[in-house]
């Protein structure tokens, strides 16, 4: 079955992102991506082998974009570098925007992680869900712990302290505020607990 001419995969995948986000992966149906991208089911089964296959393209696509966004979000010159884990943090609690062009979800619980939601919801039990969630989550640790030693190199956080550590317990944070807001508490609270995290980040000792 031929593609319609019009067929545009980066705006079916992030249609069918916007629904696995929505409703979760075992909430959607084939016939709901269908509705949601303007696909046929055989056009789908054709161009990406079934649901299966869509959540794998759009996890893909998903990990591209992390690859651009944090990392250079993160990276600069060491002087800069508190300041832009700072407004990373910020940033990050209010959820992950789904593309430059698209405006954040007003529903909290939609900006949440894409890779970490269908990690929760179906990684137990899918190996290639866990895997892509699993880069996805790296991409960003590298990016937090590479900003973090920028920032000890410049004398602003101490340098005793574990630069992965520190990524993990951000990334924890970020993505624990997917959990408090989904529970609807204001954005007002999710910045004061990235203010509370970035104030909570180990300072040099001066003697």
């Amino acid at each position: 079955m031929a593609r319609p001419r019009s067929f545009d995969p980066d705006h079916v995948l992030h249609a069918a992102e916007r629904q696995f986000r929505t409703s979760g992966y075992n909430g959607t149906s084939v016939d709901d991506i269908s509705t949601a991208t303007g696909l046929g089911r055989g056009s789908l089964y054709a161009a990406f082998d079934g649901k299966h296959g869509v959540l794998m393209e759009a996890m893909t696509g998903y990990f591209t974009r992390l690859g651009q966004g944090p990392p250079k979000a993160l990276a600069g010159p060491d002087e800069g570098a508190l300041e832009r884990l700072h407004a990373y943090l910020l940033r990050a609690v209010h959820g992950v925007p789904l593309t430059p062009d698209v405006p954040p979800a007003d529903d909290r619980a939609a900006a949440a992680c894409f890779a970490a939601k269908m990690a929760l919801e179906i990684g137990t039990s899918d190996p290639e869900v866990k895997r892509l969630a699993n880069d996805c989550f790296s991409v960003v640790r590298t990016a937090v712990a590479d900003c973090v030693r920028a920032a000890q190199r410049n004398g602003d956080i101490d340098p005793d302290a574990d630069p992965d550590d520190l990524a993990y317990l951000l990334l924890t944070i970020i993505r624990g505020s997917d959990v408090v807001g989904a529970y609807g508490h204001s954005p007002d609270r999710l910045t004061s607990i990235a203010e509370t995290a970035f104030a909570l980040l180990p300072r040099p000792h001066h003697h």
